[in-house]
Formats: structure tokens, C-alpha cells, sequence
């Protein structure tokens, strides 16, 4: 009788203990893949994990996490933004194109105004009108490139003496040594996190996306939170522009082009959920910085740039079937 009871023991201690791996490996997979990344590329490159290298891919990686970490608030709720490619290029062809011609403080504050603004109508369509944000956000991208052309009259604006004035600082400058776009992506990812895991908004907006059925019996104002969701996403397009247009001193009217896709990716291989109501902010940081060094690593081994989009895509069709599996194997097991 000794024996089975031990023998029962040990079998229940190994099945604890599978399952505490595999509850580990589902909540830190992504920062264990992180680091395998970061150890198989530097054996392919010594200069792969050089600090010159690595604080280039963070810089350059920092337009897309500002962008991600508002979008992620947004999928957390159980929407989608595919507008923020073409938010960026308005953003950013308006704050050069107004700088010349009303001084970069009262650009900067347009600029901010008309995104917010943007953002508000995307909030008004799937929050107050109940549109499918699919839908609202990719009429959107188009409307938006529309506007760009209009505006510019498809030409490319540049900012006029590049020298002599302080609105570079915002794209080239450092503090402390660190660059400014690396530590206003910090700062956002930081409040965000903080206001997403620690106040009855965020857990409001994590309702949402869970169960928006269950969020409204329960007194939640959703469409005034699914508004603020594309209000905060809109806010942080308009911080990456500000740090795109310095940082080039001028813009293309598609410069963000492709954006909205590189987004998705960093959020998608951060483990938030396309389906709402799961994901964290920090993690959508990882995932940004895993697809820079990821295309990074790639072209320090001499694949071309087209190499990037193919990786991409992989990685977005990889994360979201897992993704998917994961919500699966937890239906089934609810229903056990």
C-alpha cells in the first residue's frame, strides 16, 4: 500500500510540476525567446551585440513601440487600428510641412489636434456607432492617404534651415546619454503599463475585450471606453511622428506606410491577444524589440530588406495560430 501511495504521489509531484513549466514557459515564453534570438544572432556576428548596434536597433525600433504601445490598449479592448501607417504619414507631413510657416511650438500643437482629432472620429465610428473597427480602420487608411495627397498636392516637405532650430532635438537628441525616442517610448510604455495593470480603467478595458457582454451588465461604459482606447492611440502616432519628422527633417507622403503591419507583428509576438481582454504592455515591448534585432540580425548576415517582410509574416501567422491554440486548449478545459 506504501509503494502506491508514493507511486501516486510522485505522479501527482510530476504532473505539478509539467504544469508549472508549462504555466512558466506561457507566461515568460516570449522573454525566453527573446534571449535565444539574441544568443543565435551573435554567433553569427560579433557585431550583433556591440553597444553601438544595440542602441541603434532600440532607436530604431522606438517609432514602431510608441505606435504598438497604443495600439495595444486598443487590441486589449477587442478593437483593431490598421489607420496608424497613414495617421503617421499625415502627422508627420503636417508637423514638417507647418513648421516653416507657423514655428515648430504652435506645428507640434496642430499636429497633436488634428491626430487626437482623427483618432476621436475612428472612437466615435466603433464606440459610439458600433462599427466593426476592421472595417472603420482600413476606410480609414485609405481616407487618411487621401488627405495626405490632397494637402500636399503629393509633393515632399522638408523643413527649410535644418540647423537652426531646435525641433531635431526630438529625433537626434540625447539625455544623459540615452536618445530622447528611446526614452519617450519608455516613458509611454511605462505610464501605459502602470495605468493598464493598476487602475479601474484599465481593468475596464481589459472587461471589454474579455467580455463585453458581462462588462456592459456590469455598469461599464464601453463606448466611452472604446473611444479613449483610439484617443490614446492616436496620441502616441502623434509622439512617433514628432520623432519621425525630426529625426529626418522631412517626409514622404507614405512614410508610414507598412507601419500599421509592423505594429500588429510587435504586439502579436508580444502575446496579446487579437481577440481583447488579454496582453501587457511590457510584453508588446519585448516583442517590438525582438522584430528589430530580428531584421537587424538579418541584415548584418547580408540578407536583403525584402528578407525582413517574409520573416514578418511568418511571424505574425506563427503567433496568431498560437494565440489561437492557447485560447482553444482553455475553452476545452473550461468545459472539462
Amino acid at each position: 500500500m506504501a509503494s502506491v501511495e508514493q507511486s501516486k504521489q510522485g505522479f501527482m509531484l510530476g504532473r505539478i510540476k509539467k504544469s508549472d513549466l508549462l504555466g512558466f514557459l506561457s507566461a515568460q515564453g516570449i522573454l525566453i525567446f527573446f534571449l535565444l534570438c539574441m544568443i543565435a544572432f551573435s554567433f553569427f556576428s560579433e557585431q550583433f551585440l556591440s553597444q553601438s548596434n544595440i542602441m541603434t536597433v532600440v532607436r530604431q525600433a522606438s517609432i514602431i513601440g510608441i505606435i504598438a504601445v497604443g495600439v495595444s490598449v486598443v487590441i486589449i479592448g477587442g478593437n483593431l487600428d490598421l489607420s496608424v501607417g497613414s495617421m503617421l504619414s499625415f502627422s508627420t507631413v503636417l508637423v514638417v510641412d507647418l513648421h516653416d510657416k507657423i514655428g515648430p511650438t504652435n506645428a507640434i500643437i496642430l499636429m497633436f489636434v488634428l491626430t487626437l482629432l482623427l483618432g476621436a472620429v475612428n472612437g466615435l465610428l466603433i464606440g459610439f456607432m458600433k462599427l466593426n473597427s476592421l472595417i472603420v480602420t482600413l476606410a480609414m487608411l485609405s481616407a487618411i492617404q487621401g488627405i495626405i495627397l490632397i494637402y500636399s498636392g503629393g509633393q515632399n516637405v522638408d523643413i527649410s534651415n535644418q540647423d537652426a532650430t531646435w525641433f531635431s532635438f526630438f529625433g537626434r537628441g540625447y539625455v544623459a546619454g540615452i536618445a530622447f525616442p528611446v526614452i519617450l517610448f519608455g516613458l509611454l510604455a511605462i505610464v501605459v503599463q502602470v495605468v493598464m495593470s493598476f487602475t479601474g480603467y484599465g481593468r475596464r478595458i481589459f472587461a471589454i475585450g474579455g467580455n463585453p457582454v458581462a462588462a456592459v451588465y456590469s455598469g461599464i461604459r464601453k463606448n466611452w471606453c472604446v473611444f479613449s482606447t483610439y484617443l490614446i492611440s492616436a496620441f502616441c502616432v502623434a509622439c512617433a511622428a514628432l520623432v519621425l519628422g525630426s529625426r529626418v527633417m522631412g517626409s514622404q507622403n507614405n512614410v508610414g506606410q507598412g507601419y500599421e503591419l509592423l505594429v500588429l507583428a510587435g504586439i502579436i509576438l508580444g502575446g496579446t491577444s487579437l481577440l481583447g481582454g488579454a496582453g501587457s504592455i511590457w510584453k508588446t515591448v519585448i516583442g517590438v524589440l525582438i522584430l528589430g534585432f530580428i531584421q537587424n540580425g538579418l541584415l548584418l548576415l547580408g540578407y536583403p530588406y525584402y528578407t525582413q517582410w517574409l520573416v514578418t509574416w511568418v511571424i505574425i501567422i506563427l503567433a496568431v495560430w498560437l494565440d489561437l491554440a492557447n485560447k482553444r486548449k482553455r475553452l476545452f478545459t473550461s468545459h472539462s
